[in-house]
């Protein structure tokens, strides 16, 4: 490897300039990458509201729809906006009250079913089928253009609509999130490095690293909103360290061999990428361990996160030293007393009162897993939107004058008894919360022959083999009151038809909940597992893994135990990335820290010496690392109006910090505690000597 860093050393120059001609494809591939604003459509396709939308697609034509909320206006207005809305391309129909009867009746002689669902005093309601997905380009900007036809006396909700303005959030904050993470970054690098100009080098270089590895994305086709927004920010984060660590490298080669700064730049790459590539498999592991979600939106993110800390690496080794060795004299030119050289009078403040530290870790244990385990997560993803945004206001309003949360659809066999199905609605009536149910029969009655429906109902309701009945909910999505009726609904429509199914948004969210309950459990067990090994292979000892991931798992605890105290819902992605990510970026700052404690046992230290040498050496590092990871993110969580982002970002920034406090505070003490018992189980681990001669 050192041949290799001398070879990029000597080359400085052509290193950079096809890292400079690598931006070209990148932001091609970028902007050939379509970014998925629907977390919904990440649920597995084996899952029967999945299959139930497909079948929507392919039968009837349709993938979403709007319900509308008219007000204050006269019913010929109403017939004209109708009219409108129709031709909006993709708009597929738009079902309304002149379906069911003529609108110069009086309102009062109109069946009073019929009043229920589309009338309310001044208000009426009406429903605008699309004929795509709920995320698709094609709905989300026939909503636009349905917006644009509105005024102010209507309102449009939908979840076609919650998409639409997370799109338009996240396209206007994106860049913005970038910015604010580096000028965090920035300034904490300025006061923690001890030149100038290298911060500006280190941000250069995981920037061509970030470009990189989202231009790459588009092998992938699409990636989510979510994953987008974070890519730069946790890049930035955790990778922050390879660059320390070059640098640092270079400096003290620079010692070494004296007027060869390619020849210590070699040796320097050489040392790093040995370095970095161990520290980096605890980051990656982490972010695959996403992957095995059944919610493919872990898999999305858990893919480019892995991408992107391999991409880090290889930029740390080869872009960094040439740009490095290319401002060599202005770095030297700008140094600068650094913040934490001296770490001795903490250090040993810390050391030296290991028993307290002890003490703190065995009260905080309880409450942060009691927290922990009891934290609230909702799933709306409505709820992770501002009020103030045009879905969630039109959803009140919905709310407010119809009793309407949810508007689940029936799929059914379309040659079931005529008298069956009306009967099956009838029971489906009954169903606490149910408000109305609509289906074709009730339009028209069970006794008329097919030859006289109407062509334009039979194609809202009738596909070639389903037929579809809408049924309201006066329930929100994604709550134990709708979850209970889904329940009920799906119980009483397989009694009729056992190939029957309920579809929609609440069904789709109840999925998610149930999707993503699962998958709490299976990542971390397998995150876990895997660092567990990780780092079972680097330091060939049984007991050093359970002490390391015990002691990142306490600051995760501690970490998703203040939202519980603070009486805070977590939106359900925070709660299951936050585990594998703080446990994958932060263990090596416990690694580092061990690493050294091993290096000072076997030159033959007493575990006091060697704690004390290994807590004041590493101090600066963990400090330095744990703050530009708070730094890159913190900011962003500040910012974003997307909670699904902003609290990720919380999670993360407050977890870099937690994760910090314990290792420099709880790890020592472990290490002090369980010295002789590390010994004994960690093959090699003093060296020459024999374990049972630990002092």
């Amino acid at each position: 490897m050192v041949k290799v860093g001398k070879w990029i050393a000597k080359h400085k120059v052509l290193v950079l300039l096809i890292g400079l001609l690598l931006v070209i494809p990148s932001v091609i591939g970028i902007a050939e990458t379509r970014v998925n604003y629907d977390l919904l459509s990440y649920l597995p396709d084996t899952l029967e509201t999945v299959k139930g939308q497909d079948i929507l697609v392919d039968e009837f034509g349709m993938g979403a729809f709007s319900m509308v909320i008219v007000e204050n206006m006269d019913m010929k207005d109403i017939q004209k906006l109708e009219e409108k809305f129709s031709e909006v391309e993709h708009v597929k129909d738009v079902l309304w009250y002149d379906d069911v009867a003529d609108i110069t009746l009086p309102v009062e002689m109109v069946p009073e079913k019929y009043r229920k669902v589309f009338i309310n005093g001044d208000a009426t309601m009406m429903l605008v089928l699309f004929d795509n997905t709920t995320s698709s380009d094609t709905s989300m900007e026939a909503i636009t253009e349905l917006r644009k036809i509105a005024n102010e006396q209507c309102f449009l909700s939908g979840m076609t609509g919650v998409v639409t303005d997370i799109k338009n959030i996240a396209m206007q904050e994106l860049p913005i999130y970038v910015v604010i993470a580096a000028v965090l970054s920035l300034i904490v690098l300025e006061l923690t490095s001890g030149s100038f100009v290298v911060p500006f080098l280190f941000l250069l270089s995981i920037g061509l690293a970030i470009l990189y590895n989202l231009g790459s994305n588009v092998i992938l086709g699409e990636t989510s909103y979510i994953t987008q927004a974070l890519t730069a920010v946790l890049q930035l984060g955790v990778t922050m360290d390879y660059s320390i660590f070059l640098l640092n490298s270079y400096e003290e080669n620079k010692k070494r061999f004296p007027g060869e700064k390619d020849r210590a730049m070699g040796h320097a790459i050489a040392n790093t990428f040995k370095s970095v590539a161990g520290s980096s498999v605890t980051t990656v592991a982490g972010f695959v361990a996403l992957c095995v979600m059944t919610f493919a939106l872990g898999r999305d993110l858990g893919i480019v996160m892995a991408k992107g800390v391999i991409i880090g690496v290889i930029c740390c080794v080869t872009i960094l030293p040439a740009l490095v060795l290319f401002f060599d004299k202005p770095i030297e030119k700008t140094q600068h007393k650094l913040l934490f050289a001296r770490m001795d009078k903490p250090s040993a403040f810390i050391t030296k009162h290991y028993k307290l530290w002890t003490v703190i870790f065995l009260v905080l244990l309880l409450p942060a897993i009691y927290g922990n385990n009891h934290t609230k997560i909702y799933y709306n993803i409505a709820e992770s939107l501002p009020s103030t945004l045009d879905c969630n206001i039109a959803n009140d309003e919905l709310e407010k004058t119809f009793a309407v949360g949810n508007i689940h659809m029936i799929m059914m066999d379309k040659n079931m008894d005529s008298k069956q199905k009306q009967q099956m609605l009838n029971d489906i009536d009954k169903v606490e919360g149910v408000k109305w149910s609509l289906g074709m029969n009730s339009l028209i009655g069970p006794t008329v022959p097919e030859s006289m429906i109407p062509d334009d109902l039979k194609k809202i309701f009738k596909g070639d083999q389903y037929e579809l009945a809408f049924v309201c909910s006066e329930y929100g999505s994604a709550t134990d009151e709708v979850n209970a009726q889904l329940a009920s609904i799906n119980e009483i429509v397989k009694k009729y038809d056992p190939t029957a199914m309920v579809i929609g948004e609440a069904p789709l969210m109840k999925d998610l909940q149930d999707t993503t309950d699962a998958d709490l459990v299976r990542v971390n067990v397998i995150s876990i597992g895997a660092i567990f090994l990780i780092i079972m292979i680097i330091f060939k000892s049984i007991s050093l893994p359970i002490i390391l991931v015990a002691v990142i798992e306490f600051a995760i605890f501690v970490n998703m135990a203040i939202p519980y105290y603070q009486g805070i819902s977590l939106p359900f992605v925070a709660s299951i990335v936050i585990g594998a990510i703080q446990l994958g970026a932060t263990v090596d700052y416990a690694i580092l820290m061990t690493t050294r404690y091993q290096r000072e046992r076997q030159h033959g230290k007493n575990k006091m010496e060697a704690i004390s040498i290994a807590h004041k050496t590493s101090m600066p590092s963990i400090i330095s690392s744990g703050l530009s990871f708070f730094a890159a993110t913190f900011g962003v969580s500040c910012y974003s109006q997307v909670e699904m982002i902003g609290s990720i970002c919380t999670l993360l920034a407050r977890g870099a910090i937690i994760s910090m406090v314990v290792v420099l505070f709880i790890l020592p003490a472990m290490f002090m505690i369980f010295d002789k018992l590390i010994c004994v189980t960690s093959i090699g681990f003093l060296g020459d000597k024999k374990a049972a001669k630990a002092k």
